[in-house]
């Protein structure tokens, strides 16, 4: 498991951190106001959330993103969001993020699990338990 306690920082990395940790179906997050719409669709579309707390300069989190954009593609019915740390410190410290990347899964905008470290397995875990344990959506109207 990798987790970054101390900050390794490289002004070159931090142009590229939109490019490294958004893709496929992830959204980077770089304001609590974009946060809440995220999160007001997320609970319209009777989605769960799993939002990335990362950092442009910490290795785990740039060794994961890609993954994590792998999976955005593979689970569409879940809402991947990226968020760094070093841009909403404040919001960052409200979800107790202690290390980084930190993964948090909501449900209806409350924590349902959490992650800390780049542990893909682990990850993937969890991803499959949320997905399996969703309700099948309701069966389409029919005349019949």
């Amino acid at each position: 498991m990798g987790v970054c306690l101390s900050k390794y920082h490289d002004d070159d990395d931090e142009s590229n951190h939109q490019a490294e940790f958004a893709g496929g179906n992830v959204t980077l997050v770089t304001t609590k106001d974009a946060w809440d719409q995220k999160l007001s669709e997320a609970n319209r579309e009777h989605k769960i959330v799993i939002a990335n707390f990362s950092a442009s300069w910490c290795g785990p989190c740039r060794m994961i993103a890609p993954y994590f954009i792998e999976l955005s593609l593979n689970h569409t019915t879940l809402m991947f969001l990226s968020v760094d740390v070093d841009e909403l410190p404040e919001f960052s410290t409200q979800w107790d993020i202690k290390a980084t990347p930190t993964f948090i899964f909501l449900r209806d905008g409350d924590q349902v699990d959490r992650l800390v470290g780049a542990n893909k397995p682990e990850l993937l875990k969890k991803i499959s338990g949320i997905v399996n344990s969703q309700p099948p959506p309701p069966p389409a109207c029919s005349d019949m």
